[in-house]
């Protein structure tokens, strides 16, 4: 550990969690507002927080719907923090999910991250389950008294689908899925015509900083565009780009002009309008006509974050490949321009010459949002703790 971070980790550590959390004022109207403290980004105890109350009470994207269309199809992953679930279509069509773990002794069921399967062995001691989670086979279990095998089948997950995706839920008994969107997002996504785009690659990228530094470059209402992407600049009206705030959600939109764009950008970002989409925690939906990327954010330590990119395109045939490939390296670039930064800031945050910083009115609203819900779900957790 460097000497700043030594240092910090000295300062937080003489602070209360509950001091650290008390600091942000989530009351200040956007024009009084400030930035939630750097300890936030830089104390491991409010990253322990979160992954108990934000990532376990929030709806997470798990899949792709068209990943698990048939009978026996299955996905499995790991949340952020690392919880092991599979999602399965069953022999009666039904879609469930399910923690991956084996109730004998906690090994992982499903190992592969897709496939199709009749049932599922754990490849520990071979206890074998049901599709739909039911407990069906205990080898050399003969004499175990007081064994209820129906109470030992894999814990259910909380599930629901938005195509073209899976999303779920580890905290049930919350908000279901639509009315968490909120109609304004609901309308707003199907509006961009979802269902006539096809997924075509993953990538993924590793940042060295806490997650929280990616969402807050997403939502700083094209603050950074003019000065950190020359090439997204050129194809986005700046003047004109605008932000709408919903309960769980947040827009950011630009009109998109031809006229001096760079010709590489140019090329693979077209259409009207530009539409930015952030939905609470950690999903992105960016769209530019017939093409769009999202962005799952998931928390690997204290500075350390993983992006998720998915690309989607109207066409993914072979005559439009080159094409699509295209797009996706401009999306490189704009990902290396925001890694290089957002590494910078997570330095300067642990630095201890920054606290707070100030909210543009005009430009982060969406930040503002994001800050007041994370507030919200930290003193939850802190006054409900599990």
């Amino acid at each position: 550990m460097d000497r700043p971070a030594l240092e910090e980790g000295i300062r937080s550590s003489a602070l209360t969690l509950e001091q650290i959390i008390g600091a942000y004022r989530s009351d200040a109207p956007l024009a009084h507002a400030s930035t939630i403290p750097a300890r936030w980004y830089t104390d491991s105890r409010v990253l322990d927080l979160e992954l108990a109350t934000v990532f376990r009470r929030s709806w997470q994207v798990a899949g792709r719907l068209e990943q698990v269309r048939a009978p026996g199809d299955y996905i499995a992953c790991e949340l952020p923090g690392g919880t092991p679930i599979v999602v399965a279509r069953g022999d009666d069509d039904a879609l469930r999910a399910m923690f991956n773990v084996c109730r004998h002794h906690a090994a992982a069921v499903v190992t592969d991250a897709a496939g199709s399967a009749r049932q599922f062995r754990c490849p520990y001691h071979g206890w074998t389950y049901a599709l739909d989670g039911t407990l069906k086979g205990t080898p050399d279990f003969t004499g175990v008294c007081e064994f209820d095998r129906a109470q030992h089948g894999l814990v259910p997950i909380e599930c629901a689908v938005f195509d073209p995706w899976i999303l779920v839920r580890l905290e049930s008994n919350g908000t279901p899925l639509t009315s968490y969107f909120g109609q304004s997002l609901c309308e707003g996504l199907q509006a961009l015509g979802l269902d006539r785009l096809r997924w075509m690659q993953r990538r993924h990228f590793t940042l060295d900083c806490n997650w929280k530094v990616f969402v807050d470059n997403y939502l700083d209402g094209g603050y950074h565009v003019p000065h950190l992407h020359k090439g997204l600049d050129s194809v986005l009206d700046y003047s004109e780009y605008h932000i709408e705030i919903g309960e769980h959600h947040c827009l950011q939109s630009s009109p998109m002009v031809a006229a001096g764009a760079d010709s590489r950008t140019g090329a693979v970002r077209q259409g009207d309008r530009a539409a930015y989409y952030w939905i609470y925690p950690n999903v992105m939906i960016n769209c530019y006509g017939g093409a769009m990327d999202t962005n799952l954010v998931i928390p690997r330590g204290i500075d350390r974050t993983d992006v998720v990119f998915d690309f989607y395109f109207a066409d993914v045939s072979d005559a439009a490949r080159a094409h699509n490939l295209a797009s996706i390296e401009v999306s490189e670039q704009i990902q290396d321009e925001d890694v290089s930064i957002c590494v910078s800031v997570q330095r300067g945050l642990r630095s201890g010459a920054y606290d707070t910083g100030r909210l543009s009115v005009r430009r982060e609203a969406g930040e503002h949002l994001f800050h007041r819900l994370l507030h919200a779900d930290l003193e939850s957790g802190l006054r409900n703790p599990r």
